[in-house]
């Protein structure tokens, strides 16, 4: 298939353009077709894959995960493929599925083709490809979406600590089914990835294949706590924390004690209360190709 590369001019302060120019040069080099489009917003980044989708062409998002959540999303359910070229400042989703911004490897994958089904998360009928975060952990997100003066994965290590500065406890409600939970804390994560955050691995044990999400919830600590805790999720040796607990759903609801913003993939995609489910293998994406090959 040809391809559609769709450019976001704005993801990580122009990250994307400047990967572009190599890029293309590499594609000429495995004589690979393509056409380039510059995206204006999401929904206008949408309407571009879906487009080229149409035509027969295979969109590959140059952005970051919340331009490719949104195509993916949009993508579900279809049988055409999605290409991803990480270009943002977190980059979660491609950091996972072993994607990187060299132009040399990118090309190789994009002309190989080798494709890879994933589940796609929905919340409110909203879609989305990595991890949804409600309380202290969307706060933060929203925050870091904020701060245009610091570039890169610092973003969110600031955002988090002035988050906590400020930060009360809240109190969660999770229902699975006909059982629910009450729990007084910081967050609710609901995982179709493993990571968030440039690199935060919230949910290590997250399988994008698996038909379920991992939810991890952080209960109630004093601050200080929470910084010791902190460094730990880069890792993902936090879940072996008491204040912290995960299980699996492939449904459920959420709601808290006071208004909260749901965010995922990087995104403001809805508020509380908030219905969740999980699409099996609803979108195929490209991948690397595997050793040897």
């Amino acid at each position: 298939m040809p391809l559609a590369l769709l450019v976001n001019p704005a993801s990580a302060h122009g990250r994307a353009l400047k990967l572009l120019p190599q890029l293309e040069r590499e594609l000429d080099a495995w004589r690979v077709a393509f056409r380039v489009e510059r995206t204006r917003g999401l929904e206008d980044g949408v309407e571009r894959a879906l487009r080229a989708a149409e035509a027969g062409e295979l969109p590959v998002v140059i952005s970051g995960d919340g331009l490719i959540g949104a195509v993916g999303g949009a993508l579900a359910g279809s049988e055409t493929p999605l290409g991803i070229v990480p270009g943002g400042r977190g980059n979660d989703l491609a950091r996972v599925l072993g994607i990187f911004a060299e132009p040399e490897s990118v090309a190789k994958m994009l002309a190989a083709g080798e494709t890879r089904r994933i589940d796609v998360g929905e919340v409110n009928g909203k879609r989305f490809l990595g991890i949804v975060s409600v309380g202290f952990d969307s706060e933060a997100n929203r925050l870091a979406n904020e701060t245009k003066w610091l570039r890169g994965n610092l973003v969110y290590a600031y955002a988090g600590l002035r988050t906590l500065f400020g930060w009360r406890a809240a109190r969660f409600t999770i229902q699975v089914g006909e059982q629910r939970e009450r729990f007084t804390g910081y967050s609710v994560s609901v995982a179709n990835n493993k990571a968030f955050g440039g690199g935060m691995f919230i949910a290590p044990d997250a399988d994008l294949t698996d038909g379920e999400f991992d939810v991890v919830t952080v209960g109630e600590h004093g601050k200080l706590r929470s910084l010791a805790i902190l460094p730990k999720v880069f890792k993902g040796t936090h879940v072996e924390d008491d204040e912290v607990r995960v299980f699996r759903a492939s449904r459920l609801e959420l709601n808290a004690s006071r208004p909260f913003p749901v965010y995922a993939d990087g995104e403001h995609l809805t508020d509380l209360p908030a219905k969740l489910r999980v699409l099996p293998q609803a979108l195929s994406v490209i991948v690397p190709p595997r050793a040897g090959e």
